[in-house]
C-alpha cells in the first residue's frame, strides 16, 4: 500500500494525496454480507438536530464484518475490497463448508491465503487465537476485553497491539496509545497488524472530501457569541481563554475518566500525553 500525490494543477488537487488501492483485488462487494446503512444528518427519532456538523455524505452499505472469528474452522481468502465504514481493509473469506465472511485484513494478507481461529491455530498473520496460544511479543490487532465479546480494541487502519507478559489469568499488552492494561487470556486477538498502514498519511486536499464523508463544516468556539459558546464574544478578535467545550469543561489536560471505574484496576499505566 502507498500513496499517491497529485500535480497542482487545480486548487483540488494541490495538497491532495489519496491511497493507490493496489492491495484491493475486488471492486463489488459480496451482496449477502450487505445491510442497509442509514443516514440521520445528527437528527433524532422526533427530528430535532442532536449532533451537529453532520449531514450529506455519499450513501453507503454497511459490511457486517465479523469480529468474533470464533469459527473455528480453516478459510481460504477470495478477495481483498475497500470498506467506506472504516480506515482499514476487509477480506472475504470462505469457510470449508461454504460460508462467506468478512474479516479485517491485517497488513500482508494474500488472496488464496489460509486463515484459521481458536484451538489448533498457528501464530501466523491472520489467525485468531486465545491471548494463552499467542507467543509473548507477537504483534496482535482485533482484541477483545471481554471473552466472547468480539474485537474492540486495535481495529483503525495500521495499529497494532503487542503481547508483553502473562500473569496467572491475565495477559498483559501494550495498546496502540501506548497504555498498558491487563487482559484476560480468554480473550481472542488476530496476529499481525492492521491493514492500510498509510491511511495516516493521506489528505482531502478539498473541503469537499469532508462532505462526501457526511462531515459538514464545523465553527470554532471563538467566533461564537458568549450565549453560544463559552469562548464567544470579546471586542475584535480574541483568544478566548482557556480552550474549553461547549458545556463549559476544560478541553486540553483536563481528566474525564471517573476516578472509581472498575476498569480502572487493570490498567498498569497510562497512555503516552
Amino acid at each position: 500500500m502507498a500513496v499517491r500525490k497529485f500535480k497542482p494543477i487545480t486548487p483540488g488537487t494541490r495538497h491532495k494525496i489519496v491511497g493507490t488501492f493496489d492491495d484491493i483485488t475486488s471492486s463489488k462487494p459480496e451482496k449477502s454480507l450487505l445491510s442497509p446503512k442509514k443516514s440521520t444528518g445528527g437528527r433524532n427519532n422526533s427530528g430535532k438536530m442532536t449532533m451537529r456538523y453532520i449531514g450529506g455524505g455519499h450513501k453507503q452499505m454497511y459490511r457486517e464484518v465479523d469480529f468474533k472469528r470464533s469459527k473455528d474452522m480453516p478459510a481460504v481468502v477470495k478477495t481483498i475490497e475497500y470498506d467506506p465504514n472504516r480506515s482499514a481493509r476487509i477480506a472475504l473469506i470462505v469457510y470449508a463448508d461454504g460460508q462467506k465472511s468478512y474479516i479485517l485484513a491485517p497488513n500482508g494478507l494474500q488472496v488464496g491465503q489460509t486463515v484459521r481461529s481458536g484451538e489448533g491455530a498457528a501464530p501466523e498473520v491472520g489467525n485468531t487465537l486465545f491471548l494463552a496460544d499467542i507467543p509473548l511479543g507477537t504483534v496482535v490487532h482485533n482484541i477483545e476485553l471481554y471473552p466472547g465479546q468480539g474485537a474492540v480494541m486495535a481495529r483503525s487502519a495500521g495499529t497494532y497491539a503487542q503481547l508483553l507478559a502473562r500473569e496467572g489469568k491475565y495477559a498483559i499488552i501494550k495498546l496502540p496509545s501506548g497504555e498498558t492494561r491487563m487482559v484476560l487470556v480468554t480473550c481472542r486477538a488476530t496476529v499481525g497488524a492492521v491493514s492500510n498502514p498509510d491511511h495516516s498519511l493521506e489528505q482531502h486536499g478539498k473541503a469537499g472530501k469532508s462532505r462526501w464523508l457526511g462531515r459538514r463544516p464545523r465553527n470554532r468556539g471563538v467566533t461564537m457569541n458568549p450565549v453560544d459558546h463559552p469562548m464567544g464574544g470579546g471586542e475584535g478578535r480574541s483568544s478566548g481563554g482557556h480552550p474549553r467545550s461547549r458545556k463549559g469543561l476544560l478541553a486540553k489536560g483536563y481528566k474525564t475518566r471517573t476516578p472509581q471505574k472498575a476498569s480502572s484496576k487493570f490498567i498498569i499505566s497510562r497512555r503516552k500525553k
